[in-house]
């Protein structure tokens, strides 16, 4: 009796040991890459059989004198918001004494210097095209060549923001690539698009419109302006549709580099599940700080993911909620500037707003936003996003055959360990780690991003 319970056992281990195996197969097999549509429209319906309008022409993003009256004018509405608790800083949300803080500075100071504000937003060379029934607005931005200076090599690169960012974060990071360094043999082209439904850039009029999509529209639009191979930069959405970029034409990209590298990959989630329990596994104790496990990643879902699901579920009704309401607007975009900066800043009365940031940058991204009427559908993005029928593509499970780099910056809200990257980024030549900087070192730290991108350039030796 005792050897056929032996035999049963033995049998049992062995299924569970042969179907553990092929689970783990199927884990780890790289994903094949989804038949996309490379031509899709996204525009409005249309009577007559589209026609794409090639030209790619310089953009005025000049706002008319009278939106600004009008701003001026709802900003001298007496702020009703109701007073803050007792010593909780930003712990609520975005605290109502500062907020009135910001909107008499928006109103009487920014406002008053708006034509000076504007003529900075103008410094860089603006463009729109059309892509896919789209008006895609970018920056191009030409690299400089110092006379006597040995000639450096130019590559091209797509530098991608994500929300509530705007272009407005790169104003001192593209100036950095395009100017020859010491630092570095090369010097970039810079194409930085405003997301579309971010900005200038024209919304999609249907559903369906995922980070997949989105990553197919900036390829073509990288293929419209000339370049058919290029560098990719990004972080927070920037970063997840670069990532897509990178999958799903491999022929066109360079290198891929990130300052949020993610791995959503099923394999990826199962190793940053064991990460969590044993740390020493995965991450080198000098980086232990970096890396906080599941409880510290649940406990940052429950405190600041709120928005996204909201955004993920309605974000019309946000939108409309914020539509020509610029003390709100102001609130909402800002105070993710404060937390994701750093999380701590929480619990300042002033949210630390200004430790890294001047109030005329933070306005200077506000007032995209507004003057563009984009909240609404730059959130759209997670809805469209965070739906089945985008996970059914696997995007994530394709691994980007680039060379990549990977920057972590001290206080963004979570990290990835190399090992849990690996399926997804076979090819990661750099890896960093910074003591300082947020969600948005574009913004905060330009020229500790750019030394370690250029880092990472020269390491890939393109």
């Amino acid at each position: 009796m005792a050897n056929i319970w032996a035999r049963i056992l033995v049998a049992a281990v062995t299924i569970l040991v042969a179907v553990g195996y092929k689970n783990y197969r199927d884990l780890s097999a790289p994903g094949k890459r989804p038949d996309l549509d490379n031509q899709e429209y996204w525009g409005p319906t249309l009577k007559e059989p589209y026609r794409e309008n090639k030209a790619i022409l310089p953009f005025d993003i000049s706002v008319k004198p009278e939106v600004i009256e009008d701003l001026v004018s709802q900003l001298r509405r007496p702020l009703k918001a109701q007073a803050p608790l007792e010593g909780v800083g930003f712990k609520y949300g975005f605290n109502a004494n500062e907020l009135a803080k910001v909107v008499k500075y928006w109103r009487d100071t920014y406002l008053a210097k708006w034509s000076e504000r504007e003529q900075y937003l103008k410094k860089l060379d603006h463009y729109q095209t059309e892509i896919q029934g789209l008006k895609i607005h970018f920056i191009h931005a030409k690299p400089k060549q110092v006379k006597g200076q040995k000639t450096k090599k130019v590559l091209p690169l797509l530098l991608m923001h994500g929300w509530p960012g705007t272009v407005r974060e790169f104003y001192d990071f593209i100036p950095l690539l395009t100017t020859p360094s010491d630092k570095s043999d090369y010097v970039f082209e810079v194409i930085a698009p405003s997301l579309p439904g971010y900005g200038w850039s024209q919304g999609s009029s249907k559903t369906g419109f995922g980070v997949a999509q989105v990553a197919v529209v900036m390829r073509n639009l990288m293929l419209r302006v000339g370049f058919d191979k290029f560098l990719v930069q990004g972080g927070d959405w920037g970063s997840l549709i670069g990532s897509n970029v990178a999958s799903l034409f491999p022929e066109n990209v360079l290198g891929y580099h990130s300052n949020m590298c993610g791995n959503n990959s099923p394999m990826g989630q199962l190793r940053l599940l064991l990460a969590s329990f044993f740390p020493s596994w995965y991450v080198d104790s000098q980086y232990a700080d970096f890396y906080k496990g599941l409880g510290h990643f649940f406990g940052t879902i429950m405190e600041e993911m709120g928005y996204a699901h909201i955004q993920a579920s309605k974000p019309d009704t946000i939108g409309n909620a914020l539509i020509d309401n610029p003390t709100g607007l102001a609130s909402y975009i800002l105070e993710k500037f404060s937390t994701w900066t750093n999380t701590e800043f929480r619990l300042l009365p002033d949210g630390g707003l200004t430790k890294k940031f001047t109030y005329d940058q933070l306005l200077d991204n506000v007032m995209i936003y507004y003057v563009t009427n984009s909240i609404t559908t730059s959130m759209r993005l997670y809805s469209e996003s965070m739906v089945a029928s985008q996970f059914a593509l696997a995007v994530d499970s394709v691994p980007i055959q680039a060379k990549a780099g990977c920057a972590r910056f001290a206080h963004e809200i979570t990290h990835v360990p190399d090992s849990v990257l690996a399926n997804k980024f076979p090819n990661l030549v750099h890896s960093s780690h910074h003591k300082d900087g947020g969600h948005f070192p574009a913004f905060e730290l330009p020229q500790q991003l750019y030394d370690d991108f250029v880092s990472f350039v020269q390491k890939a030796n393109f």
